[in-house]
C-alpha cells in the first residue's frame, strides 16, 4: 500500500505522465496511420501486431521512466539539469507538434510502412511489431525525451518518491494499454474519427504536452535558483 503521504504524489505524477505520453504518442493519430500500414494484413495479423506493440511500447516506456535519468545521473548530469533541458526538449517537441502536425505525420507514414519493393508478409510479426511499428513510430525518439524528463521530475527520497514512480508507471502502462485498444479497434477509429478530428486532437494533446514541459522546466529552475534566493535572503 502507498502511504497517504505519497498517494497525491502517485495522483499528481499520474496525471502529468498520462498528459505527457499521451500528447506525444497519440494513440488514436497513430492508430489512423497503422490502419493504412497495415491495410494488406489481415484481421488477425493486425490484432498480433496491436497486442505486441502496447506490450513492447510499455517495456519502453517504462525502462526510459525508471532508468533514463539515472542513468544520466550517472554521468555526473545533476537532476536540476535533466529537468531544464527535458522539459525544453519536450517544450520543443510539443511546439513542432502545434506548428507542423502534418509533416509528423508524413514522417510516421514513412517510419512504419514498408521499404520500396518490400511486400507486406503475414510472418515476421514479432520483428515488425518492434522495428518499426514500435519503434520509432509509435515509441520513437520524442517518447523517451518525455519519458526521461518525467522521470527526472521526481521528487525527493521517501513516499512521495514512491507514489511518483507508481502514478507515472500506472499512466505508461494506461498509454500502452490504448495503444494496443486503438490499434486493435484501428479500422473503427479510422471510421468513428477520421482524419480531421484526429488531427484537432493532436493539437489539443501537443498544447498540453507544451504546458508539461514548461512545467518540468520551471521545476528546474526553481531547483537552480531557490537555494541562491535562499542564501541570499540569509545573508
Amino acid at each position: 500500500m502507498i502511504p497517504f503521504t505519497g498517494f497525491e504524489a502517485a495522483l499528481t505524477s499520474f496525471l502529468l505522465a498520462l498528459s505527457g505520453l499521451f500528447s506525444i504518442v497519440n494513440p488514436v493519430g497513430s492508430a489512423l496511420i497503422f490502419a493504412q500500414v497495415t491495410a494488406e494484413r489481415s484481421h488477425a495479423d493486425r490484432m498480433e501486431l496491436s497486442r505486441r506493440i502496447g506490450f513492447y511500447a510499455a517495456l519502453i516506456m517504462l525502462a526510459a521512466l525508471w532508468a533514463g535519468a539515472p542513468i544520466l545521473n550517472f554521468f555526473g548530469v545533476s537532476l536540476a539539469a535533466l529537468r531544464i533541458a527535458g522539459g525544453l526538449v519536450v517544450a520543443a517537441s510539443a511546439w513542432t507538434l502545434l506548428s507542423a502536425p502534418e509533416a509528423r505525420e508524413a514522417r510516421k507514414q514513412a517510419e512504419a510502412g514498408p521499404e520500396p519493393g518490400e511486400t507486406v508478409r503475414g510472418d515476421g510479426l514479432a520483428e515488425v511489431a518492434f522495428f518499426p511499428l514500435t519503434l520509432p513510430f509509435t515509441t520513437g525518439p520524442g517518447t523517451i525525451a518525455v519519458a526521461i524528463a518525467l522521470g527526472a521530475n521526481r521528487p525527493a527520497e521517501g513516499p512521495d518518491r514512491i507514489g511518483f514512480y507508481v502514478g507515472a508507471s500506472l499512466a505508461a502502462l494506461a498509454i500502452a494499454g490504448m495503444v494496443r485498444l486503438a490499434y486493435g479497434s484501428a479500422d473503427r477509429v479510422v471510421t468513428l474519427i477520421g482524419p480531421v478530428r484526429a488531427r484537432v486532437l493532436g493539437r489539443l494533446s501537443a498544447f498540453l504536452l507544451l504546458c508539461v514541459g514548461t512545467q518540468i522546466t520551471v521545476n528546474g529552475i526553481s531547483d537552480v535558483l531557490g537555494p541562491l534566493i535562499a542564501a541570499a535572503h540569509r545573508g
